[in-house]
């Protein structure tokens, strides 16, 4: 099983800045798409955006603009670049990884959530 582990969520300001890692673990796998999810209380969990295997991107309209996901392959890691940050941007961030194990069947991982926090 594919390990995630999630870093750099905290307390800021808005309009102040964040970055969000999502490292993976594991061996004998091979990752395809990488995207980061987010859930506020009370609410369910919505999709911020995405990058593929090749490094394309999309993002949700309400962070366009203002996050910037990517990753580094050879660390197996994905991160969140957000900036001007708004109070309704506070939520759970989980990042998700849709990976493939040599000769095995497709599979997907979530990380263990990371807060973020954004005072007016």
């Amino acid at each position: 099983q594919l390990q995630l582990v999630e870093s750099g969520g905290g307390l800021v300001q808005a309009g102040g800045s964040l970055r969000l890692s999502c490292a993976a673990s594991g061996s004998g796998f091979s990752i395809n798409v990488m995207a980061w999810y987010r859930q506020a209380p009370g609410k369910q969990r919505e999709w911020v955006a995405v990058v593929s295997s090749g490094g394309s991107t999309n993002y949700a309209d309400s962070v366009k603009g203002r996050f910037t996901i990517s990753r580094d392959n050879a660390k197996n890691t994905v991160y969140l670049q957000m900036n001007s940050l708004k109070p309704e941007d506070t939520a759970v961030y989980y990042c998700n990884v849709h990976w493939v194990r040599l000769g095995g069947e497709p599979s997907s991982s979530w990380g263990q959530g990371t807060q973020v926090t954004v005072s007016s």
